[in-house]
């Protein structure tokens, strides 16, 4: 597949319309981090989930406060942490990753509207 100027473009020009943006991922995680918002918002539904999942045992299991449930609520949130600072590092890359996508996806609807159909 190969695009003229105009309609490369007009790819780029969507995808700065589509891509997501750095500043509002940052502010997700840092404020909703443990919920997994930030991913949510990057399309990674599974791994939100699961970072939703470890914030809620990990509160609930910490709040019962009976022995060793301190120690797996603990756990929990500790892997948590773990997980929220590493994603600290990874948001970037997967910014990238989506407008990639996002780019490939915009550059196959144009090619697709421009080139001749054969019935």
């Amino acid at each position: 597949m190969t695009l003229s100027t105009e309609q490369l473009m007009l790819v780029e020009q969507r995808l700065s319309n589509e891509k997501k943006s750095t500043g509002i991922v940052y502010l997700l995680w840092l404020l909703f981090g443990a919920l997994g918002i930030h991913r949510f918002y990057l399309g990674k539904t599974r791994s939100a989930l699961g970072m939703l999942v470890l914030t809620i045992l990990g509160g609930s299991t910490l709040a019962v406060s009976i022995g060793a449930f301190i120690s797996i609520g603990a756990s929990f949130l500790i892997a948590l942490a773990v997980w929220l600072l590493v994603d600290a590092f990874l948001i970037p890359g997967m910014i990238k990753a989506d407008a990639q996508a996002k780019r490939l996806t915009i550059a196959n609807e144009i090619h697709n509207m421009t080139s001749p159909k054969f019935f």
